[in-house]
């Protein structure tokens, strides 16, 4: 899979110091220099060393062999923790590939890890189709059976490159990644593979595991490089965890995005268009823009002005900023009258040049920008799937430019900002803390104050939070929102980013009481994080029975005849005058077939009027649950629905079920 770099082994000769390291209870812990994962789990009890499995490192995920470094944070992972399932899967993949190299034994294996659903392989040099995945499913049963140790083994580099001289996958990695360092292969039975772990302690421990799909993919990503094969699996602790999994992942499809994206004619991403750039039908267009007007309510009400900036920049403006060096892979260049020009992948830039057209003052802060900024990103094509990753989307973008001492409440109101989108729309959300990447600007001691303070915010406020190691912005760290749908499954969604290194860039000041310029910092924030991905959720989490005040057509009209056709459009001028998106069914169908039609189109309301109704001038109420109420007088169904839409209630409520 992907390889180690090792660090010396402990010894009571080698241990010279003691380093600290904070448990999650934030505890501190003096174990000596050289110690590892285990190491500490022993020092904490013998009953938990014997237990662990793996542990993590500031927050990454790590084999129980890693040494700790000074000031580490400190997590064990044992077969109870959450963490568990990732490490099992990634054993599920080695499994995988010993498998089909039982069966393939000329198949070349590249890279292998777990994922948030299962596992997926990279594999070259042999051609598989679906058809030949239940044999190796049967062969792994086999290993899984034979309950082979998993065995941790430490090579250096000379001998890795000898056992993979036929395979250039590997041998890249061991000449990008490990020169003249020791790297560390996982053995189980007579099968290998070079890895960094961590695993399982025998293949047996996997109580369950299904092929899934199998499509291609690129080496490394990159749409020049060969192209592999890619087998998705995934794995459970038990036969009815991977059951329940599977059913859950048949209801998936059903909710998949692009499935009612079509039936409900949201939107479409056509080949003529182009990969990546959806196009939004009316119905589609009309949630946005309802999603649009709650998120520009919320910014007025929190102090925010709205700006606009282009589409394209002089790429002057991307290297001021920082995006062009970091960024100029994912962007859309263009040569314009010999002058390179390129699409924005974000707004900031055009943010932080609005703020500094201005002199401020120390009393003129916090300046709050809002824009729904249109950003274009040229991921790879292989990745592209629906709205989830698209080429063109919108962000419902804010920036604040703010002095240090109001960092925390300007940090605190975004925070609050976003749990009321969270909480009107019945999601859940899982919170982490995104720190330093490979990839950044700034030095040392700005990311350790961004972070920290960050960090400050959420402990104060009770959130509970993970630790993603590497994952900040690459001017500074953040905090992610994961938006949980109705399937359990998190997507990335709002975020709010300390960035110290922008308005340096942009030699931004304002005027501090002292009468000196001080530089602002700026925060980065988004309520949903792109429209599109959020729409993509919403979809799916509601599969499509959006609530009232998003809902394209929120009630439906049904004529019993052609007789009280015109009583139907009476009624529905009255719902329009009060703002209601209403549709007459006209068609030559009868009322049996007007409700099968307006259920599938997921309508929250249908009204019935027959000449019972014409004549007392009322309605039948029916909503998306099937239940039915006659003879309701039409301005209270006006004021209710009025106030179910204002008040943006999440299922529709007129009929009391009971």
């Amino acid at each position: 899979m992907t390889l180690v770099r090792l660090s010396g082994s402990m010894s009571e000769t080698d241990a010279q110091a003691d380093v600290t390291v904070v448990l999650p209870d934030g505890s501190a812990l003096s174990v000596p220099e050289g110690s590892t994962v285990e190491d500490v789990a022993y020092e904490i009890g013998p009953g938990l060393g014997r237990d662990t499995v793996a542990g993590k490192i500031d927050g990454e995920l790590v084999d129980k062999h890693a040494e700790v470094h000074d000031g580490a944070r400190i997590e064990i992972v044992t077969d109870q923790s959450d963490e568990y399932l990732q490490v099992l899967r990634h054993s599920a993949a080695h499994v995988f590939a010993q498998a089909l190299q039982r069966l393939y034994p000329e198949a070349k294996l590249t890279i292998g890890p777990y994922t948030d659903e299962g596992f997926h392989y990279d594999i070259a040099n042999v051609d598989l189709d679906e058809d030949d995945l239940a044999a190796i499913e049967s062969e792994m049963q086999s290993i899984i059976e034979a309950d082979y140790d998993i065995e941790r083994v430490v090579r250096d580099r000379e001998e890795a490159l000898e056992i993979y001289e036929d395979n250039r996958f590997k041998r890249e990695i061991l000449d990008e990644e490990a020169a003249g360092e020791e790297v560390t292969f996982y053995v189980q039975d007579d099968w290998q593979d070079l890895c960094q772990g961590p695993h399982v302690e025998s293949t047996g421990e996997i109580g369950a595991v299904e092929l899934l799909d199998i499509s291609a993919a690129y080496w490394r990503g990159e749409e020049d490089n060969e192209t592999l094969t890619r087998v998705y699996g995934t794995a459970f602790a038990s036969e009815s965890d991977l059951q329940e999994y599977l059913e859950l992942r048949e209801e998936a499809k059903e909710r998949d995005h692009r499935k009612i994206g079509q039936e409900m004619d949201l939107f479409s991403i056509p080949t003529v268009t182009g990969p990546g750039l959806p196009l939004y039908h009316p119905p589609g267009k009309t949630v946005l823009r309802e999603l649009s007007n709650f998120a520009n309510e919320l910014n007025r009400e929190h102090g925010y002005e709205e700006v606009e900036t282009p589409h394209v920049f002089r790429t002057e403006l991307w290297k001021q900023s920082g995006h062009y060096e970091n960024y100029k892979d994912d962007m859309f260049l263009l040569d314009v009258n010999d002058e390179e020009y390129g699409l924005k992948p974000m707004n900031c830039p055009g943010h932080a040049t609005i703020f500094d057209q201005s002199s401020w003052s120390y009393r003129d802060l916090p300046i709050r920008y809002f824009e729904n900024g249109k950003v274009y990103r040229k991921e790879q094509r292989g990745e592209l799937s629906g709205l989830s990753r698209v080429w063109s989307f919108t962000i419902d973008d804010g920036h604040l430019f703010v002095r240090p001492d109001q960092i925390r409440q300007e940090i605190e109101s975004v925070i609050e900002m976003i749990f009321e989108v969270v909480e009107t729309l019945d999601l859940e959300v899982e919170v982490a803390l995104a720190t330093r990447p490979d990839k950044s600007v700034g030095s040392d001691e700005i990311w350790e104050s961004a972070e920290e303070q960050l960090r400050d915010v959420l402990e104060s406020g009770g959130y509970d939070y993970d630790i993603e190691a590497g994952d900040g912005a690459f001017y500074g760290p953040k905090i992610d929102f994961g938006f949980e749908d109705a399937l359990g499954r998190v997507w990335d969604g709002p975020t709010v980013q300390l960035d110290f290194n922008m308005p340096d860039r942009f030699d931004l000041t304002y005027t501090g009481e002292d009468n000196e310029d001080h530089e602002p910092v700026m925060i980065h924030r988004a309520l949903y994080g792109s429209y599109e991905r959020f729409f993509m959720v919403l979809i799916e989490h509601f599969d499509g029975n959006f609530p009232l005040w998003l809902a394209p057509e929120q009630v439906r009209v049904l004529p019993v005849s052609d007789d009280t056709l015109g009583y139907a459009h009476r009624v529905k001028n009255a719902l329009a005058d009060a703002g209601v998106r209403v549709e007459v069914e006209d068609r030559d169908w009868t009322v049996g077939r007007k409700i099968r039609q307006g259920h599938d189109d997921r309508l929250p309301y249908m009204v019935v009027v027959g000449p019972d109704e014409q004549e007392a001038g009322t309605v039948s109420v029916r909503d998306r649950f099937e239940n039915e109420q006659s003879g309701v007088e039409l301005d209270a169904f006006v004021d209710h629905l009025v106030d179910e839409r204002d008040e943006k209630r999440t299922e529709p409520d007129f009929i009391d079920a009971e």
